[in-house]
């Protein structure tokens, strides 16, 4: 009887082993179909443009700020962030008048600091490297007699990819308000 327990129990299929191979078979088919769903997303066109855009928002967001802040104190430091931020034309204007500005800002002895409070790409040709973009900020302007002004504005915003980066080539104020009525 013993030997006829033991033959039966020797031919008797082990649950862990095949359990083990279930497991490993349903792991790899998971690891395969979550590995080919990665690789679609990450070479989908949709997510590169996103992510063109994400770029030149933050950069965008960046320069207006950076155009927005200059401290009297400070002046080739801020000057030198003015022309690191813009390209072009823009670039031009602020390289040609930067003496002259400076003299004003520092006799007035202000400075400006600015805070983004929101922004948007408006349009993005990721192909020719050409953005705009629109930035709502408030500018602070401390007087030297320590007066304070806040002033809220919406720029627009041109940016041109250039040596992979994108600058600023054009800023100016946003209109503000519906249509004109008449």
């Amino acid at each position: 009887m013993k030997r006829a327990v033991r033959a039966l129990t020797a031919h008797r299929p082990r649950p862990l082993p095949s359990l083990v191979l279930v497991l490993t078979l349903v792991a790899g088919g998971f690891a395969a179909w979550t590995g080919q769903d990665w690789y679609r997303a990450a070479h989908d066109d949709r997510a590169a443009y996103a992510a063109q855009r994400d770029e030149a928002l933050a950069a965008g967001e960046q320069a207006v700020q950076n155009l927005n802040t200059l401290d009297h104190r400070d002046l080739k430091q801020g000057l030198d962030l003015w022309e690191s931020s813009t390209t072009g034309e823009l670039h031009e204007q602020l390289s040609s008048g930067r003496a002259e500005f400076a003299e004003q800002v520092k006799e007035a002895k202000t400075v400006t600091t600015a805070r983004v409070l929101s922004g948007a790409v408006t349009e993005l040709d990721d192909r020719a490297g050409r953005a705009r973009v629109l930035i709502a900020l408030r500018v602070t302007v401390r007087a030297s007699d320590g007066a304070k002004t806040d002033k809220d504005s919406r720029m627009l915003g041109e940016l041109t990819r250039t040596g992979g980066r994108w600058k600023l080539s054009a800023l100016g104020q946003a209109p503000v308000g519906g249509a004109p009525t008449g």
